[in-house]
Order: structure tokens, then sequence, then C-alpha cells
């Protein structure tokens, strides 16, 4: 079985998050990291691929520092990785995103697409669907459980009822919830062999990419403006002197919360 997982590099969470004046664009001159929710669609290939046999590709757009991200996933245990790197390439939004990924995903062989449930920077989780609808293949999204049986899939789909089964061919693309699996630590061992693991280059012309359909003038959304949250304010804090439940009662009353 050929999977590949496309994942992202993102700026840490633990990073103070700015944005570029003017541009708007997020300011990536901090630590960054593979996305969280990437590691949960890299272990769940790299599950599958144990169960079933075959080989884990990863698939990343980003620059050339996006390599930091794409070792880690290979130290984790994928096989190779591609990366999509181009200066053209900045300021794409989701769906230039998706469709730089589709049309790389046109020039390799696979069985099933694995995504995270979305990017800890966008937050959109759109792309998995945008590339499906690009590439006319079945969308599984939002998985808490995913089996292979020869050519077909069993999953479950979480929902805020609990989750729906489902049945579908391959190839297909999928992505997965936090929770799904335990992501493995890379060990040494990994980490020293992720080094030797080969890593692709790909540019906007090796991939006949249309310019105007990525980077910032091929981008379908605009950001006008931006502005930083007010801090939040202090709550009002009640004293029980004998009368704190009225308090309580009227307070919320004025809030109009009863």
């Amino acid at each position: 079985m050929k999977i590949v997982v496309c994942v992202k590099q993102v700026v840490d969470t633990e990073a103070e998050k700015r944005l570029n004046p003017g541009s708007w664009r997020l300011d990536r001159g901090v630590d960054c990291i593979l996305n969280p929710y990437d590691e949960y669609a890299v272990e769940e290939a790299l599950l599958l691929k144990e169960s079933q046999g075959g080989e884990v590709t990863v698939l990343c757009m980003g620059p050339d520092m996006a390599t930091d991200a794409i070792r880690k996933a290979l130290a984790m245990g994928a096989d190779n990785a591609l990366l999509v790197s181009d200066d053209a390439l900045a300021g794409s939004d989701t769906q230039g995103t998706a469709y730089v990924l589709a049309e790389t995903l046109k020039s390799l062989e696979f069985d099933l697409v694995l995504f995270g449930s979305r990017s800890t920077d966008g937050e959109t989780g759109c792309v998995p669907a945008a590339v499906a609808e690009r590439l006319s293949l079945p969308l599984l999204s939002s998985l808490s459980k995913v089996e292979v049986h020869d050519s077909s899939l069993t999953v479950h789909r979480e929902t805020e009822e609990g989750y729906v089964a489902y049945e579908c061919p391959t190839p297909a693309v999928l992505s997965v919830v936090k929770g799904i699996n335990e992501p493995r630590y890379p060990t040494m061992k990994g980490i020293l062999s992720s080094k030797k693991k080969p890593i692709d280059v790909k540019d906007a012309a090796a991939l006949n990419l249309e310019a105007s359909q990525i980077g910032l003038s091929g981008a379908k959304t605009r950001v006008l403006s931006a502005s930083v949250p007010e801090p939040r304010k202090a709550g009002v804090k009640i004293e029980d002197d004998g009368g704190g439940a009225r308090l309580i009662a009227d307070f919320l009353t004025s809030e109009k919360l009863v």
C-alpha cells in the first residue's frame, strides 16, 4: 500500500504569533515545528504500513526551512519525502495550497492520502476537502478509526453524537482527528536514519503550476485588516458573607444569563 501524508510546517504553538504589517501574513521568523495535528496522520500512516505493508511518503509545500518538519516525519518512520518549494508560492491561501498539493499528487502513485484535521496557524480545515475535489476522489474526514481490507476502507467518522461508520474503496483522501492514535517519539536510530532518507524538491516550473492559481496574486481571499484582541477583563468577585447566593442571582440576572 502506498500512502502519502500531507504535512505542514507551522509556527511553534508556544511562540508569540505576529502578523507582518501591510501584507498581514504570519511572521514565520520564529521557531517552527511540524504541525501537531499532522503527527496523528503520520502515525496512522505508519500503523497502516506496519499492518498492510507498503511505503509512506511525506508531501509538504513550504520554504526550504520546512525540511526540518519533514525530517521529524521521516524520523518517526516515513520512507521518503517530497517538498514543493518556490518563492512564487508565498502567500497562497487554502485553495492555492490545495491546487499545489493536488497537482503534485497527480504525479505520484498512491492508495491513500492522509491529512491532519487542520493546521494550528490557519485553522481552516478546508485543504483536505479541496484536494479531494480536485482529484475527484472520495473524502472521509474527521476520522477516529481507519481499517484497510484489501482495496477498501472501513472508517469511523467522529460527530457530536458519537461516530458514523463508512465503507469506501481506495484510492481516497482521509483526514484524521487528534486522539485517533498516540504519535510515536522519534528514536535516536530514527533521527539518524532520517538524515539519509531522500527528500525530493520540486518548484512550480517542475510541476507546471499555473501562476494565476498560486501565491498572493492567485489567492481567492484577502486580509483587509487585523487587530490584537483586548486583554481579558477581570471577573466579578463575590465574597459570601451570608448573602452570596442572592448576589450571584442578581449578577446573572443583570447579565441576562438567567
